[in-house]
């Protein structure tokens, strides 16, 4: 107890002493800018004094010495003006936010308005290195990439990140549709890590882990300060081990636990199955590098059939490629149509056109959606309807992920992925957090999910088949 009052002595002591710097500092600061101010007064007094006293005017007006002597006094007195109201100026701090665009960043102490002085970043840096306690267990590299990924989650966007190395290879990965994991993509909904949509026939799916769950702890650690790619990397893992997640479900009262065994994850990105009625049904889990390919295949054996309608089934279908859904549009409508319009910050507007091949905009068809559709598959479903009269969506609110990034690959194996732009539908609808509304609202509850039912597929068929009915 008594070492405890002798610190707390010596740390009030400290304190009282910084407390007089300051004043100290403050009063010096108001002495030299009374005497700044007391200096622009005298100059004045003498310009005027000299302007009354030794001006001498003529037929011609003043003469050309007395000129001088006024503009060399008149000079004087604005840059003591000038230095008094900078003085002033600079004893306040400004914390007005200054555009990225504007900003000039120097390692020296800053002296104008839009200047960061850069060098406050290697003060910490030399903090950490000298006054950390396990300073010499610390990874320079990884502390570089945690103040880059620091930088980009300033901006607010959970969809512009930084990938060290090891992320930008299963990045990677994911998009090629093969790793080690539970297929599940992730993203973050109203600040929180929510899953977008589990992939079909993976251990997520086959697990009961559903679009809009919110995941609350990984293996027992709290996931609300993770972003994406560190709740991704902690999911992830070799294959025959497990991962709990504790997850919230909107319409529950509690969180659950799911216990999920990893396996190596091998997506099929097009599925082609044949509904009743020779109804065909194209089910696209992602847009990914074997995506296109896989629906010109699908597409071309399903009109080969000659099928009544056309189901696409974007359920749990967490987006990808922005061209990859530019591209199998194409196959849906006819050339030249507007599939989505990409508007900068500047307000530009960028149209994206189809490009022709159209194969399937005379078919009767149904585009099915749900809480897990996003992205590109949101693209998708808003082009097909605002371009067609024969087209009807049906399922639940679309995720509303209404932007558009472009992954940079970054010098030492890193990569960026950063927003540019926000896009539109057709006809210049904005989806961003709104999401795609379907016309045919179905639910499809966790009770039909268990027991095998499907009543948003069920509701599909029976669309098509009246459409047919009342031609």
């Amino acid at each position: 107890m008594e070492t405890n009052n002798f610190e707390e002595k010596q740390v009030e002591e400290q304190r009282v002493e910084q407390v007089k710097e300051v004043e100290q500092i403050q009063q010096l600061n108001q002495k030299s800018n009374k005497a700044r101010l007391l200096s622009l007064q005298a100059l004045i007094v003498l310009a005027w004094k000299q302007i009354l006293s030794s001006f001498t005017w003529s037929k011609k007006g003043l003469t050309r010495k007395n000129v001088n002597t006024l503009v060399v006094i008149l000079m004087l007195a604005l840059s003591f003006w000038l230095g008094y109201e900078k003085g002033k100026q600079s004893a306040q701090i400004d914390s007005t936010p200054i555009k990225i665009g504007d900003v000039v960043l120097e390692n020296k102490v800053s002296n104008t308005d839009n200047t960061i002085d850069f060098s406050l970043f290697w003060s910490t840096w030399d903090l950490l290195k000298n006054k950390y306690v396990d300073s010499d267990k610390l990874d320079a590299r990884k502390l570089v990439y945690g103040a880059i990924k620091g930088m980009l989650q300033a901006t607010g966007d959970p969809y512009t990140t930084f990938f060290d190395p090891e992320e930008n290879k299963k990045f990677n990965e994911d998009i090629s549709g093969n790793f080690e994991g539970i297929g599940a993509e992730l993203g973050i909904k109203n600040g929180i890590l929510t899953v977008v949509a589990p992939l079909q026939g993976t251990p997520a799916e086959k697990a009961g882990l559903r679009a809009g769950d919110k995941i609350i702890k990984i293996d027992g650690k709290a996931a609300g300060e993770m972003s994406v790619e560190d709740a991704v990397s902690h999911i992830r893992g070799p294959k025959n081990t497990t991962v709990v997640l504790t997850i919230f479900r909107d319409g529950s009262k509690d969180t659950q636990e799911l216990s999920i065994v990893r396996n190596i994850i091998n997506v099929k990105s097009v599925v082609l199955s044949f509904r009743e009625n020779n109804i065909a049904d194209i089910t696209i889990t992602k847009f990914g590098d074997d995506t296109e390919k896989g629906f010109a295949d699908a597409i071309a054996r399903a009109v080969a059939s000659h099928p009544k309608g056309l189901i696409i089934d974007l359920r749990n279908n967490p987006g990808g490629y922005l061209q990859t859904a530019v591209n199998i549009a194409s196959k849906l409508l006819p050339k030249n149509k507007i599939v989505v319009i990409e508007e900068a910050s500047n307000k530009q507007q960028d149209k994206m056109y189809t490009r022709g091949g159209d194969v399937a905009s005379g078919l009767e068809t149904v585009v099915l959606i749900n809480e897990g559709s996003a992205s590109a598959s949101e693209i998708l479903a808003g082009a097909l309807r605002e371009n067609r009269d024969n087209v009807t969506l049906v399922g639940k609110k679309s995720f509303g992920k209404g932007s558009v990034q472009e992954f940079i690959e970054t010098p030492q194996k890193t990569a960026a992925k950063i927003t540019v732009a926000h896009w539109l539908t057709p006809k210049g609808n904005q989806i961003n957090e709104l999401g795609i509304k379907p016309d045919v609202e179905v639910e499809l509850s966790s009770d039909d999910y268990l027991n095998g039912r499907d009543p948003q597929m069920d509701a599909a068929i029976k669309q098509i088949k009246d459409k047919l009915a009342n031609k």
